[in-house]
């Protein structure tokens, strides 16, 4: 499925539409203006004729109603994009005096003829109209804060590599944006930081400094791990797309349509990303230090051409972008992850785990939380980050769809049978599989972040009801859709039910949403 962009980065409010702000009629709403959480609207609105973005603002006006809209609501307008459907998705951000507000869209979605079938989001109706603070803070202050907060020395962490292409590139990605935060019914001028890194740990931390007083107000690593059980390599040949320059053959893949590369490093041990290239004289990577280097190559490739294949999607971020990846990580590292902008895989202890590059449902799995980042957005926090947990695990069993298990090649390789967890019985690997099992954990380390790694038993299991209702083929286009079109960063269970429905809808028709709602049903989402 090929999304084509038609118009990015234009204002919509102050100075846009007629000098002013949008101005809703203050009047009572089916929705509740003061709910925190994503709506999701289906019905037949009130001049739904869009076909432009001036169209689309006028419908937001002549439906306030409905949509629960308070008066001189300020909205930011993001980017329209058509899709293969002929339907047309308009993406707003709302915002406060023009900044906007941290992890919030809202979607007008419309068919072919341009009328309207549905209106997702959140709007954030109790953000107030003006904000009390003022930003005291600089930007290059807050970045400072934020490092120091995380306890990490800046120059270690921006390392410069020789890159084989010529020229060198630096491992660390540093972003700042002044957003407005919020938290429980509280908003607050801010700047969200993104610091991501490999040294002298794997990093992506995305931090929020109150830009009046300097308090950090949330500070999250969002490095999205996982771990398998297995054997390894298991001895398995495999044809590599290599490259050969300097009397070498290097694990270096420039075949794919894409405008980066597929490459892979061995670390040695260290920590030290991305490492050094994996070469080999006769293009012949049979040693035992090779094989992993081998598997994440291999299976890198493999993902990509799921999503490629599949979707029409080039590269995690579909702007083809380079594939990085460095396997023999650390000392006994028990994980694989994905940095923010490479993955990295540990050789495993040898008794819980052994190389992590060796499953290629755990390579599609960190690769989805890629896709992820750059699609939906999901929040790595208590349900939305649960759904992006579960999305990762879903299309990892896309890729390797012989068993409902996840990461078992790698998982534990001298005890056979079992695995990380179970889309077909949560249970088994201490998971919830229905709503009456929920666990509301703290969004701390300790409590998983609100239990991402927990809780995405339900969303697996409504999954498993899924594809077992419709067939792979279509459930994993109904899953794609709603990764890339209709979930929001702070989706909860409920909210991915509704955006699954409505992708099946869209693609299939009712019987079809109407399997994805008994599956969802099946687990107490409702």
């Amino acid at each position: 499925m090929n999304w084509k962009p038609l118009v990015t980065s234009l204002i919509l409010g102050t100075g846009i539409i007629s000098g002013g702000t949008i101005a809703y009629a203050d009047t009572d709403s089916k929705l509740d203006q003061k709910t925190t959480t994503p709506q999701f609207m289906t019905k037949k609105f009130h001049e739904s004729k869009v076909d432009s973005k001036k169209a689309a603002i006028s419908f937001l006006k002549e439906n306030a109603d409905d949509l629960g809209i308070n008066p001189n609501k300020d909205l930011i307008f993001i980017k329209v994009m058509q899709d293969d459907l002929g339907m047309s998705h308009y993406t707003f951000q709302p915002a406060v005096e023009g900044i906007p507000v941290a992890n919030a869209r809202v979607i007008v979605h419309t068919d072919q003829n341009g009328e309207v079938t549905s209106v997702n989001g959140n709007f954030h109706n109790d953000a107030p109209a003006h904000l009390k603070q003022q930003r005291k803070i600089n930007k290059k202050d807050a970045i400072g804060s934020a490092w120091n907060h995380i306890e990490v020395n800046r120059e270690e962490a921006d390392k410069k590599v020789k890159s084989l292409k010529g020229g060198t590139f630096h491992t660390l990605t540093e972003n700042s944006d002044l957003v407005v935060y919020h938290n429980e019914g509280t908003y607050s001028l801010a700047y969200h930081i993104e610091l991501q890194f490999a040294e002298p740990y794997p990093a992506n931390w995305q931090v929020y400094v109150n830009a009046e007083s300097g308090e950090i107000l949330q500070a999250i690593n969002l490095v999205n791990e996982a771990t398998g059980r297995g054997t390894g390599v298991l001895g398995d040949t495999k044809y590599l797309n290599t490259y050969f320059t300097n009397s070498n053959y290097y694990l270096f893949d420039i075949t794919k349509p894409m405008n980066g590369v597929i490459e892979t490093f061995d670390n040695y041990g260290g920590q030290s990303l991305p490492g050094y290239y994996v070469t080999d004289s006769g293009n012949t990577f049979y040693s035992e230090r090779q094989k992993a280097a081998v598997d994440a190559h291999y299976y890198a490739g493999q993902v990509f051409d799921y999503y490629y294949d599949t979707f029409g999607r080039v590269s995690y971020d579909n702007q083809g972008s380079s594939i990085r990846s460095t396997v023999h990580y650390g000392n006994n590292y028990n994980n694989a992850a994905w940095t923010g902008n490479q993955m990295i895989y540990g050789d495993g202890d040898g008794s819980t785990f052994t190389y992590l590059s060796g499953a290629n449902d755990v390579v599609a799995h960190e690769l989805t939380h890629a896709v992820t980042d750059t699609t939906a957005g999901l929040v790595y926090q208590s349900q939305s980050g649960a759904l992006n947990e579960s999305f990762s695990d879903v299309f990892g069993f896309f890729v390797d769809s012989e068993d409902w298990l996840m990461g078992e090649d790698v998982y534990t390789p001298y005890r056979s049978g079992d695995a990380l967890r179970s889309m077909s019985n949560p249970n088994a690997y201490n998971q919830p599989d229905h709503m009456n099992e929920y666990q509301d954990l703290p969004v701390t380390k300790e409590g998983d972040w609100g239990g991402v790694h927990t809780n995405s038993g339900i969303p697996n299991k409504a999954a498993y009801y899924t594809i077992n209702n419709l067939g792979i083929s279509v459930a994993e286009n109904v899953y794609y859709r709603a990764l890339t079109v209709y979930l929001t960063p702070d989706s909860d269970f409920s909210y991915a039910r509704a955006a699954l429905e409505q992708s099946a809808t869209d693609l299939y028709g009712s019987s079809t949403a109407n399997a994805v709602s008994q599956a969802w049903n099946n687990v107490g989402v409702y």
